[in-house]
């Protein structure tokens, strides 16, 4: 977060296991509850960009393919991160 952005207060409700977890965690590294559900918030918001990034390179890489063979591995590749496995 920018230092000149002013924080936003939000509320949510977690599942009692995320919580029991979220809790061991800010113990664990000595911060508040509050700093760890930032940070695992920020961590996921990176990890979906992520995969947004791979998910266009693979595009691209099929687009700029010749090879058959590489083709149809990109595709099966595509397919298990828009559908899973």
């Amino acid at each position: 977060m920018p230092p000149t952005a002013k924080p936003v207060r939000q509320s949510v409700n977690l599942p009692p296991q995320v919580a029991r977890q979220v809790k061991s965690l800010a113990k664990r590294k000595t911060v508040s509850e509050s700093r760890v559900i930032v940070e695992l918030i920020e961590a996921g918001l990176e990890a979906r960009e992520r995969e947004k990034e791979r998910f266009f390179d693979l595009a691209d890489r099929l687009a700029q393919s010749s090879d058959a063979a590489e083709q149809q591995r990109i595709k099966e590749e595509l397919a298990r991160l828009t559908f899973g496995d």
